[in-house]
């Protein structure tokens, strides 16, 4: 029996996550090429980013059934019960028999034909009680934390700072918009031409919905934008609502300096060389040859001219005579507001890690503050939730800079206003700090945070 295409790039996608600690979009993005078929793709993108998801789920019922940990496995078992698993659960079109039997021929492609009978075994008896929802199978001492986290398929120590931090009903909807597939939502870059831009795009099978947030962004679905004339041209660009505001709170004014200090891949430096004007100077930096490499191909594509790419490590002085109009210090971070894109960041992450992306993070962003024009403006962002990463180095680092201080909120608020859509207000978007935020299940895009800092003023 052979195995049909949409498992087997599922499977080596989630062997590539696992093994090689790949991103699974990344992985996706390589393997669904032209050659292969729409239906595929699509079931290949299920399956792949819905057993990351539900992993922690799907360990625990396994687990009942093997009478051991998963992680005692050898990886390509896993990965097939896994898989099996997953389309029992969650897949009503696809048949037991084929998720069954296609999760044995898996495990036998792998070369663990040794393996094929427990596969069988644990899956077929899997198959008789999804019917009976997860919660019956948990332990009746099992704790309110614990149980979130089985039920929500997130791991323990993520959900109980949540709960702190947001609250049960908070925490809850950010779970579950973790496990739904995200939105896919573009950008128009010339909105004069927004309406004519999507009206090519049902062409191509799309459908197109308004952004939420945004004047600019557009949703899409039935298909990818990737194959389309406006992608392929420059007009449009797929990025998250939230990331598109981002570099607007810099409110970058013609002929401006403008440092975007950690560009890569460089979807939030195109509006910030279109605002700067042919006058302006942008300078986009990253840490990594290679990253500004693929970002000067995204610029051909947009067609944008004039970016001075530079290499450098943003911890340390920065190599600059003349001083910034407008910086971005898009930091690298946790990604913990970008779980339903991201869902193997969630196994991935460790706490420890926090205060080790912290350390980071305030290192780029004081070495960014000594390049900063008086009278110019600053956007530290990152697409992490975690206060380590966010209000706490806003912290740190205002202690060994107190000449800078959070610009006022309606400031802040006003640079959005103008690009946000009808009925969105702005201050929905800034929380009591005067910091913009966004919440998986809040607001219809990932999780992003962004502080706009500014030299006090007289």
């Amino acid at each position: 029996m052979s195995v049909s295409p949409a498992r087997t790039i599922a499977f080596d996608a989630l062997r590539r996550v696992e093994a090689e600690a790949a991103y699974a979009s990344d992985v996706l993005h390589s393997e669904l090429n032209a050659s292969v078929k729409p239906e595929d793709a699509a079931l290949a993108t299920e399956l792949t980013l819905g057993v990351l998801r539900w992993r922690g789920l799907l360990d625990f019922l396994l687990e009942r059934l093997l009478g051991k940990p998963v992680s005692k496995l050898d990886l390509p078992v896993a990965l097939a019960l896994r898989l099996g698993l997953y389309q029992l659960r969650f897949l009503e079109r696809v048949p037991a028999r084929a998720a069954v039997n296609e999760s044995v021929e898996l495990v036998k492609r792998a070369r663990k034909a040794s393996a094929a009978t427990l596969v069988n075994a644990v899956l077929r008896r899997a198959a008789t009680e999804t019917r009976e929802p997860a919660e019956r199978f948990l332990f009746p001492n099992i704790s309110p934390v614990e149980r979130i986290a089985i039920l929500h398929s997130h791991p323990t120590w993520m959900v109980q700072r949540w709960l702190a931090q947001f609250g049960k009903s908070r925490t809850i909807a950010l779970l579950e918009a973790n496990n739904r597939p995200p939105r896919l939502t573009c950008s128009v870059h010339d909105a004069s031409h927004r309406d004519e831009i999507l009206g090519e795009l049902p062409k191509f099978g799309l459908r197109i919905e308004p952004g939420q947030l945004l004047k600019t962004a557009f949703a899409v679905s039935g298909g990818s934008p990737i194959r389309t004339d406006a992608f392929r041209r420059g007009a449009i660009s797929i990025q998250d609502e939230a990331s598109q505001a981002v570099p607007l709170l810099l409110a970058v004014q013609l002929g401006n300096r403008v440092l975007d200090l950690c560009a890569a891949p460089g979807g939030k430096t195109p509006p910030l060389v279109r605002a700067a004007g042919e006058n302006g100077l942008v300078i986009a930096a990253d840490r990594h040859a290679h990253r500004l490499r693929a970002m000067r191909a995204q610029f051909e594509r947009l067609r944008l001219s004039g970016i001075n790419l530079v290499e450098l490590d943003a911890q340390k002085p920065l190599p600059f005579l003349a001083q910034f109009h407008r910086i971005l210090v898009d930091a690298p971070c946790s990604g913990t507001g970008t779980l339903a894109r991201h869902p193997e960041i969630r196994w991935r992450l460790k706490p420890d890690q926090l205060a080790e992306l912290h350390n980071l993070q305030a290192a780029i962003l004081a070495s960014a503050l000594e390049t900063l024009a008086p009278g110019g403006r600053l956007v530290y962002s990152t697409c992490s939730l975690e206060p380590e990463e966010n209000e706490d180095v806003i912290a740190e680092v205002a202690q060994t800079h107190p000449h800078i201080r959070p610009a006022p909120t309606s400031e802040a608020a006003e640079a959005l206003a103008a690009h946000l859509g009808p009925g969105v207000e702005p201050a929905s978007l800034f929380d009591v700090a005067g910091h913009f935020r966004t919440l998986p299940g809040q607001q219809p895009s990932d999780g992003f945070f962004a502080a706009v800092l500014e030299p006090a003023r007289g």
